[in-house]
């Protein structure tokens, strides 16, 4: 038992002299700069300090509403349904160890910063249901670890990159309701092998997209009106041709009338 009594009085003592985790100043500057660019007219994030900032986490403990740590670091951040306003800081992609990133059903707007390129740990995006415009940066390729991309009920706008196809991960992905066109990628459409496939739904509501899972691009065909347009041009067209046309012979017969009348004029006898 005396032993046994030593043996964890010398494992308390070598975990007590163990250090704490400092503070990362890449997490703290994430943070700010987020805080910084995000509007909260609810006051939802009240522990959203620059105090805070500097210390977020102690091992796994999290002082930050919508923060879970690891060892310290800022892990997961999921911040839904917050009523949040404003854009998407750049400055996220120094939440280096993040995993997670939720900011789902909010009011945020601008676009989807490339620098999210950096999180390079990265495996679950979901940015839906809220005002983002512009494209969707062909750099979130270089997060190789995504498995969800959740970008749904956005207005976002152009072609989904063919390079999110090399996400061989990639398990979720939804980018329907937005303003996207041109064809679907072929490495995301239509995946093969033991990749998960994704159906029609992740890209309905896009006016202008197409490709399997959708329908093929719709041939432009004229419009009624086109129609109409054309052949009454054509119509008129003709007529004018057809009146020109008869302008012209009846000029042509005037003058050999005229000179023909000449001829017999001169081959009569004067009386």
């Amino acid at each position: 038992m005396d032993v046994i009594l030593r043996l964890l009085l010398l494992w308390f003592l070598t975990c007590a002299g163990l250090p704490l985790s400092a503070p990362d100043p890449d997490d703290e500057s994430c943070l700010t700069h987020l805080s910084e660019s995000l509007q909260d007219p609810k006051r939802n994030l009240q522990n959203w300090t620059k105090s805070t900032f500097k210390n977020p986490c102690s091992g796994f403990t999290s002082y930050l509403q919508g923060a879970i740590c690891n060892n310290g670091r800022i892990y997961k951040l999921s911040l839904t349904n917050l009523s949040l306003r404003g854009s998407l800081s750049p400055f996220l992609s120094n939440c280096t160890n993040l995993q997670a990133l939720d900011l789902s059903s909010n009011a945020l707007t601008g676009p989807i910063p490339p620098d999210l390129q950096s999180l390079v740990n990265l495996a679950v995006l979901n940015l839906s249901a809220n005002r983002l415009s512009g494209p969707i940066p062909p750099q979130l390729a270089f997060c190789a670890y995504l498995n969800v991309i959740d970008l749904h009920d956005n207005l976002l706008s152009g072609q989904i990159p063919q390079q999110l196809g090399l996400l061989v991960r990639l398990s979720a992905f939804d980018v329907s309701n937005n303003h996207l066109s041109g064809p679907i990628p072929g490495s995301l459409g239509n995946r093969s092998g033991n990749l998960p496939r994704f159906n029609a739904s992740s890209y309905l509501g896009n006016k202008d997209l197409y490709g399997y899972p959708l329908p093929p691009m719709k041939s432009k065909g004229l419009s009624v009106m086109a129609i109409v347009g054309i052949g009454l041009g054509s119509g008129l067209l003709s007529l004018v041709v057809s009146f020109t046309a008869v302008c012209v012979w009846l000029r042509v017969s005037e003058r050999k009338l005229a000179n023909d009348e000449g001829k017999i004029s001169q081959l009569m006898p004067d009386y």
